[in-house]
């Protein structure tokens, strides 16, 4: 099972939320974990804002924590981001419609807790 992590599933495996299930580590622990380049992306911006505290260099914060954990990037491609014309407006928030594209075009699992992903024809896995 290949299962591609939203950005908050990836910060609360990292930090060892108790807000992720049993289940949902479960999953992360046995499954081939991807994450995308969109949720870097959306790390730096909040981290930027400073809404999310994040150590310094990001850059390689997010590469260890990529390899400790066993995790695969996944890029941002030109036919997911021409994908996301089509992709109906359930959900606004870009990233997570990138990273809903990114699952409809590899058939991946999303790992998240947020309910508007299961308004898509998308593999969704609870993360809570």
């Amino acid at each position: 099972m290949t299962v591609l992590l939203d950005t908050h599933a990836f910060l609360w495996w990292i930090g060892d939320s108790p807000r992720l299930s049993r289940r949902a580590r479960a999953a992360i622990a046995e499954a081939s974990c991807l994450l995308s380049i969109a949720s870097c992306w959306e790390i730096a911006i909040k981290s930027s804002l400073g809404r999310l505290e994040v150590p310094a260099p990001l850059d390689r914060f997010l590469q260890q924590q990529i390899e400790v954990n066993g995790f695969h990037l996944l890029p941002v491609s030109l036919e997911h981001t021409a994908a996301v014309r089509d992709l109906p407006f359930h959900h606004r928030d870009p990233f997570d419609r990138m990273l809903i594209c990114q699952a409809l075009q590899h058939d991946l699992q999303v790992l998240t807790s947020d309910p508007w992903f299961e308004r898509y024809p998308i593999h969704v896995f609870r993360a809570n």
